[in-house]
């Protein structure tokens, strides 16, 4: 479902108010052609409300499949281990609604936390030798994060540089950077600090999942009510149309790039927590997870298209999916099968619900 610039849906890309009139059709062809439209918008949502079930009946089947499953320990790990991802899913989002992609999301996952982390430890544990204080190490994680995604803004905003072939090579650039700096070892030598978000329980869950949850929470919120939340659609929908609506296409495009850096950064710090350290792996593959759990949320590749329930819905369903499968003691080669066939299936499924499939 698209929306016009002034926050309107749409129908077959038309917006039905604002800066633009929708031309009514006047013949017999023209209405069949507004009611598929709608039964189409109407599909969408059913698509985005269906994984809700889908939810709750893999919850049954898991508490078949293994006595563990539905215990609160095995459902809080669950969560647990979804929030990085979350974090990550809510930035390619909201990229991906723009109609831009960032693959190297996946990459920041690994050297922002890593940089951090280096600046702390001392040279004997393999970190600059600098040690800076704790605090500053984590603020300097943000400050990666944020700079990725300026430097990628500015290669596809201003430069107009494809956004796929760009973000693919600063993956490529960031992971041989991760493996240099660390020569291809792991960290291990760092402050309780960097572990907090992960292991720091607050109301009987780990402080990573109320961040993610009051994450997508806001970008909700956002998108739902606020002019810069509507402008994302608008220019995911048609950039020239915004663009002449007074919607400062750019300057939003290239903020939701660095907002999306940050937000990787910070699902790298949950990551570090989780693991208790950081490997010059870290992050590496995350990307296809990240796609997979957009595109089954209802987020077309196309932009202007999902919502962050959506999104949400698709990263607690793989969450799921994966524990099931180690709790049946899949080899883990067939869950990334798994998830290629689920991103096959929602395509399919998304090109039934929006008439539109990927080209």
């Amino acid at each position: 479902m698209k929306h016009s610039v002034n926050g309107g849906p749409t129908a077959g890309g038309v917006p039905a108010g604002g800066v633009f009139a929708a031309v009514q059709p006047d013949t017999a062809q023209g209405a069949a052609a507004g009611r598929g439209a709608r039964r189409r918008i109407e599909f969408a949502r059913l698509r985005e409300l269906a994984l809700v079930p889908a939810l709750l009946l893999l919850i049954v089947i898991g508490g078949f499949v293994s006595p563990s499953f539905l215990t609160r320990a095995n459902l809080i790990s669950v969560l647990g281990a979804s929030a990085a991802l979350a974090l990550v899913v809510l930035a390619e989002s909201l990229i991906v609604l723009t109609g831009k992609f960032d693959l190297s999301l996946e990459s920041t996952v690994g050297i922002a936390p890593a940089v951090g982390a280096m600046l702390v430890m001392p040279a004997a544990s393999a970190g600059f030798g600098t040690q800076w204080p704790a605090f500053a190490g984590l603020l300097a994680i943000v400050v990666v994060g944020a700079l990725i995604g300026f430097v990628n803004g500015f290669l596809v905003v201003r430069l107009r540089l494809n956004a796929f072939i760009v973000t693919l090579a600063m993956l490529i650039v960031l992971r041989g950077m991760l493996v240099g700096a660390t020569k291809g070892g792991t960290l291990f030598d760092m402050p309780n600090s960097f572990f907090a978000l992960a292991t720091t329980i607050v109301l009987g869950l780990p402080l990573s999942v109320w961040l993610a949850a009051a994450a997508f929470a806001f970008a909700a919120f956002m998108l739902r009510y606020h002019r810069v939340g509507r402008a994302l659609y608008a220019i995911g929908g048609n950039p020239d149309a915004a663009r002449a609506a007074g919607i400062r296409v750019e300057r939003i495009t290239w903020g939701v790039f660095v907002l999306g850096s940050i937000l990787a950064a910070l699902g790298g710090l949950i990551v570090t927590g989780y693991v208790g350290a950081i490997n010059a792996n870290q992050g590496n593959g995350m990307i296809f997870t990240v796609f997979a759990a957009a595109v089954i949320g209802g987020i077309s590749l196309d932009g202007g298209k999902g919502t962050m329930f959506g999104a949400l819905s698709g990263v607690l369903l793989l969450g799921v999916v994966q524990n099931l499968l180690t709790l049946a003691q899949v080899p883990s080669f067939w869950i990334q099968a798994i998830y290629g066939a689920i991103i096959l299936g929602s395509l399919m499924v998304a090109r039934l619900a929006g008439g539109d499939a990927q080209n």
